[in-house]
This record gives structure tokens, C-alpha cells and sequence, in this order.
């Protein structure tokens, strides 16, 4: 691994073609952990995909690959500040990607001011234990993962 494996960066509009590659993987490889599908996701046109890079997105690279996403969405009218999203591939897990893209997401500038709340899956204890850490308290609000799904994610605040 080289010095760049700690480089994060916020994607922009014209970095669409890396944010769908990334969360495509994600969900097909990590399906319990989003609310949305591969399926309901895959063909969404170009658009989308921009619309979505609106919002802070982050990626963290190793050695110019993209390994690991998080994103904030701060809903317009409310004072919400929502993290999303987060993911790292399987092979650069255990190096501090999500811990650093947490960090990152959490100091964008969208979120200042605002409460921040992030919802984990029950069972998903890894990332659980990174949320707990960076200061998130768990609401004991659950709730299913989608329509459908056994799953249940529950909500948690950060509390500052």
C-alpha cells in the first residue's frame, strides 16, 4: 500500500462513473446492510446517479482504487443531517477507511448545525462499534431494513 491509501475525496457531479461502480459493488456484495436494492438501483440512468453526488459523497482510494464510500444527505427545510451509505470493500478492510470517511462525512459543512443520525443494521456489530466510538448513541428506534426484509436497523444519534 502506498501514501495513497489514506486519500479521501468528495466526489463531484462528473465523478458519477466511480460513485455507481462503488455502490453498485456494495450492494451486491453487502445487500444487507442498504436499504436499497441491486436491482431497484442497477439501470438507473446517468442522471441519477449526478443527482445523487448533490449531496457530500466520499470515496477513499488505495493506490488511485476506489475501496470504500459515505455520503451525508441533509434533507432541505429540516435540520436533520443524515449519514449514509458507508461501505468498504472487503479487501481493504481492518486499514481505517470507515473510521476516516466517518470523520469526513461528519465535517462536511452541510452537516453543521444539524443532528445527525445514522441508521446501522441489527447484527452488523463491526460497524456498530465504529458508530458507538465516534460518539453515536444508539435511539432504540428499529424499524425493517426495507418493505419485505426480515432485517431491522435501528437509529442512532450523535450525540456532541
Amino acid at each position: 500500500m502506498s501514501d495513497s491509501a489514506a486519500d479521501v475525496r468528495r466526489l463531484r457531479t462528473d465523478d458519477w462513473r466511480i460513485f455507481r461502480e462503488l455502490r453498485l459493488r456494495a450492494l451486491a456484495e453487502d445487500p444487507d446492510g442498504f436499504a436499497a436494492t441491486l436491482a431497484e438501483v442497477a439501470d438507473l440512468p446517468e442522471e441519477r446517479w449526478r443527482a445523487r453526488l448533490g449531496g457530500p459523497v466520499f470515496v477513499a482510494f488505495e493506490d488511485g482504487r476506489p475501496v470504500a464510500t459515505g455520503g451525508g444527505w441533509a434533507p432541505e427545510g429540516r435540520t436533520d443531517y443524515f449519514v449514509w451509505g458507508m461501505w468498504t470493500a472487503p479487501e481493504a478492510r481492518g486499514r481505517g477507511h470507515a473510521h476516516r470517511l466517518l470523520e469526513t462525512v461528519l465535517a462536511a459543512p452541510e452537516g453543521a448545525g444539524r443532528q445527525v443520525s445514522l441508521h446501522v443494521t441489527l447484527g452488523n456489530d463491526d460497524a456498530r462499534r465504529l458508530y458507538l466510538a465516534a460518539g453515536f448513541v444508539p435511539t432504540g428506534e428499529v424499524e425493517p431494513l426495507r418493505e419485505g426484509s426480515p432485517l431491522q436497523v435501528e437509529l442512532l444519534r450523535l450525540e456532541r
